[in-house]
């Protein structure tokens, strides 16, 4: 009995053990699916290239399409550090615009998209051809500043949005040059070869827009257009007080579409699809997903149009009492930095672009003690020497 009463107890301890291991094994199975599942995309910070091609008044639209995909990259978490922003013209101190210092996007002037806080990186004769490709495959001399860099990597997401006027198999800089699609399949090809990103989203808003993705080669690519081949991409929302269109149907659709996601937004690919048929957008829209890896139903919008917020999951319990002697030396040293600041609050009256741009104050100019007195002695010296006492009649 005692034999069989120990054997059963080590057969229950043997089970009891494959079963802690297995549920164990499953316990962390589903802790690295659900990691898998947060970080399926597989990048750890996203960029943005946003480039307008057009110059002149009547190209408003593409500086304010360009300004409008900027202001919602920027609200759902990709800093200016990581935005690469070419405007080739400045709606905003145009002599034609009749409210300086603004590019609205909505019809009645109901938002402004350039605001107080817009960092432009290539501006004017600077967005050429040759320099949005040495932006894309790094080929930039040692002197460019930080912010007119693409500093990408094999773990970045990019996205490019494009706007301007174009044809079949080209996009005008500027109506002086032009960029072809082969040419832009080619520097994306050295974008990968080099390793400078990890999934590409390209977006144009032009007329034939789908013939700048059609010879694209490289993997990882995904390619949404305004318009097919033969197509026109339409303007919208005239503006009579600004005396021109404010935006392109294709952009403006795929804004407003913008405006509903957050940052915690599981919305996907397939809804951007879908947010300018052909009745609103009048042209008919394209994407091509052969290049991409993924399924688009699996790439999340905020992949591309949002910031990385790195997460660890963990299951240990974890204490948020404060430590009371820590908070009590950083109070101290707020204490001494307000001490230190307090005589520079005055900065605080003007708005800083006001501060940077002021012009010191010249200091009046007084005369010396005595000036004025000596120089009246020296008109009643100088007269009474020309004249006279007998002249005096005449002044009083």
């Amino acid at each position: 009995m005692a034999v069989t009463y120990s054997s059963t107890r080590r057969g229950v301890a043997v089970l009891a053990g494959l079963l802690l291991l297995s549920l164990g094994s499953v316990a962390t199975s589903q802790f690295e699916e659900q990691a898998e599942q947060f970080f399926r995309s597989g990048h750890t910070n996203n960029w943005a290239v946003l480039v307008c091609t057009s110059r002149f008044w009547f190209n408003y639209r593409h500086v304010a399409n360009t300004l409008s995909v900027y202001r919602s990259v920027k609200r759902l978490g990709i800093p200016d550090s990581h935005i690469v922003l070419m405007l080739a013209d400045d709606m905003a101190c145009n002599p034609r615009n009749p409210k300086p210092a603004t590019v609205f996007s909505h019809k009645n002037m109901e938002l402004n998209v350039y605001g107080d806080d817009v960092e432009v990186d290539y501006r004017s004769y600077e967005v050429t051809v040759e320099n949005f490709l040495r932006v894309l495959t790094g080929r930039i001399p040692p002197s460019t500043p930080r912010s007119k860099r693409l500093l990408s990597d094999d773990r970045s997401n990019i996205l490019i949005y494009m706007t301007g006027h174009g044809g079949n198999g080209f996009l005008k800089f500027q109506d002086s040059e032009e960029i072809t699609n082969i040419e832009l399949a080619d520097a994306f090809e050295q974008m990968w070869q080099k390793r400078r990103y990890n999934e590409l989203l390209f977006i144009i808003d032009t007329c034939q827009g789908a013939s700048m993705y059609e010879r694209f080669y490289s993997p990882n690519i995904m390619a949404l257009a305004s318009s097919q081949v033969g197509e026109d991409s339409l303007s919208h929302q005239p503006d009579p007080a600004i005396g021109v269109h404010l935006m392109d149907r294709y952009t403006f659709y795929v804004l407003e579409f913008l405006e509903e996601i957050n940052p915690a937004s599981q919305t996907n690919m397939n809804d951007l699809f879908q947010v300018c048929p052909k009745s609103l957008c009048v042209s008919t829209p394209g994407h091509r997903t052969d290049l991409f890896q993924r399924d688009p139903k699996n790439v999340l919008i905020t992949d591309f149009f949002g910031s990385v917020r790195k997460v660890e999951i963990t299951t240990e319990t974890i204490s948020l009492q404060p430590d009371l002697g820590v908070l009590e030396s950083r109070d101290k040293e707020d204490w001494m930095d307000e001490e230190l600041i307090e005589s520079l609050k005055y900065a605080e009256q003007l708005p800083v672009a006001q501060i940077i741009h002021q012009k010191p104050k010249l200091k009046d100019w007084h005369p010396p003690g005595g000036f004025i007195l000596g120089l009246w002695a020296l008109i009643i010296m100088v007269f009474f020497k020309t004249y006279g006492i007998k002249h005096m009649k005449f002044i009083f």
